[in-house]
């Protein structure tokens, strides 16, 4: 996503230094729950650790839920869906608007939760809590976006309207990469529509899930109409497999994605699942090399590269790629690696020890693969057991290639050398993934061209990474997109509603009459 740390700089100022240790604690216990029916709950007797990644240590233990726990939930949900539905636009709005201030108001305890959990730094989990509530914001003026359409006279003394209605009970499971921003882009859609909600967040990170649907309970939601379950893969096949779920929101990897997509079109549900990413940002020969190298280290390592939108791949063109990769070097050695709770800190640690062993393995298999590994984070030595690595940046990378083929997930930059503009844009047409595109240059006829041409689903002109504001839709196209409706903004409204025409006519007893033909104007 964008750089949040900038974005949220003045909300990360008023942080608490301690607050990340302390507000986690505080608001989920060392027992992360269910949110059921506007309360907390427990369940089964399994659950899953939660480790605070900045010492890879165990800080609470979350419940996962069974596929009868699971069916409670969704049970809920149905029980609670026709008052909801009934609800006025009216309240819905003011509730909208309670939430977002609410989320607003004490973001510096939200944020320190998600930097307990995921260990991003606290400007940054500021930054996202920032993003997610663009969506509160666009869905305030759900009156608007709740519009149907009418037509007087459509045939003789024949009127035609058509309202918006929602789905049902829909469901909602994200990533741990963002575990604010992306429910807040979901739920409050979904909610504002007049569905009811089953959230099943990441494991890994699951308490800011549950302090959200507390924070939209503050703020006047009835109870059963957002409810939270944690869960592995059990709880997902039961969401995807119950027919009362109408519908299924999913973000994270291609192989996952494509797995919800199928099995909830097979369950007759309809589903947007975003997956992987394999974003390129092209330097152009006339750009601005030291602007580019700025916005490629931001983009790639922020949030220790755990972003759907980070940019991976940097493609030069021409003679650029030389004084870029060494700009690029020379921020990178400046940059501070460290706990997310500490001011000091640019980038945190990575979510798991399986996430670090699998980054690295990408950066020290990339030599034998023929790349030449200009900076490697792997060699870089951390005190304590938090899962830490540096930063790694490897030239001469081709198509065909680990590090260049898969979704890494972690702060490493590889670099593609072309000779063309041409040659650049065949390389991203030809990638998988669609998700997110940049290129840096002077030139507006070059800048139109690659708008035009490359088959990506958002792109960049001088900007590395195009997330649209609320009032657009994201998503990608390609492997990184299944289904056909972007997340939040307007195309949300279109995924979480559904369309009842209705065509009314109020004849005169003398017009009645048998017609066998087809009707006609």
């Amino acid at each position: 996503m964008q750089d949040f740390k900038h974005s949220a700089e003045t909300t990360a100022e008023r942080m608490p230094q301690d607050a990340a240790a302390n507000a986690a604690k505080q608001a989920t216990g060392d027992v992360v729950e269910h949110y059921i029916g506007g309360e907390r709950c427990g369940g089964s007797q399994r659950s899953a650790p939660v480790y605070d990644p900045a010492t890879g240590q165990v800080t609470k233990q979350v419940l996962l839920a069974n596929a009868e726990e699971v069916a409670t939930a969704i049970e809920t949900a149905e029980a609670a869906l026709p008052a909801w539905r009934a609800t006025g636009l009216a309240k819905r709005t003011a509730i909208m608007f309670k939430v977002e201030n609410i989320i607003r108001t004490r973001t510096p305890e939200l944020a320190a939760i998600i930097t307990s959990e995921h260990g991003k730094v606290l400007s940054d989990a500021a930054g996202e809590v920032a993003r997610g509530l663009e969506n509160v914001q666009f869905c305030s003026g759900l009156m608007h976006h709740m519009k149907g359409d009418y037509l007087e006279q459509a045939a003789s003394g024949v009127d035609v309207h058509q309202t918006r209605q929602p789905v049902g009970v829909v469901a909602c499971i994200t990533p741990f990469n963002f575990p604010a921003m992306v429910p807040l882009w979901m739920i409050t859609t979904a909610i504002a529509a007049g569905n009811t909600v089953i959230l099943k967040p990441s494991e890994r990170d699951p308490s800011a899930a549950v302090w959200i649907a507390e924070a939209f309970a503050e703020a006047g939601l009835p109870p059963g109409v957002l409810n939270v379950v944690h869960g592995d893969k059990e709880a997902v096949d039961e969401i995807l497999t119950n027919p009362l779920v109408k519908a299924v929101s999913f973000v994270g990897s291609t192989p996952i994605a494509k797995y919800i997509y199928e099995t909830s079109a097979q369950n007759g549900k309809r589903v947007q699942a975003l997956g992987g990413a394999k974003n390129h940002m092209v330097v152009m020969p006339d750009a601005d090399l030291d602007g580019a190298a700025d916005a490629v280290v931001s983009a790639a390592y922020g949030s220790a590269g755990e972003r759907c939108m980070a940019v991976s791949v940097l493609v030069t063109v021409g003679d650029v790629a030389d004084p870029l990769i060494e700009k690029v070097a020379d921020r990178i050695g400046k940059l501070t690696i460290g706990p997310g709770s500490d001011p000091k800190s640019e980038m945190g640690p990575l979510i798991t020890r399986q996430a670090l062993d699998r980054v690295n393995g990408y950066v020290q298999g990339a030599a034998a693969e023929g790349a030449t590994v200009v900076v490697d984070g792997t060699q870089k030595e951390f005190d304590g057991d938090g899962f830490f690595t540096g930063i790694s940046l490897v030239d001469h990378v081709r198509p065909g290639m680990k590090v260049y083929d898969e979704e890494i997930f972690g702060p490493v930059l590889s670099v593609v050398r072309v000779e063309t503009y041409e040659e650049a844009v065949k390389l991203i047409n030809s990638n998988q993934f669609a998700n997110g595109v940049a290129v840096f240059t002077r030139d507006g006829k070059t800048a139109r061209q690659f708008e035009f041409e490359i088959e990506v689903g958002m792109v960049g002109v001088n900007v590395p990474i195009p997330v649209p504001i609320g009032a657009f839709s994201f998503g990608g196209w390609k492997n990184s997109l299944f289904g056909d409706t972007h997340m939040y903004g307007p195309e949300s409204f279109n995924f979480y509603t559904r369309r009842k025409l209705v065509t009314t006519r109020w004849p005169h007893p003398s017009e009645s009459q048998i017609n066998l033909g087809f009707p006609t104007h």
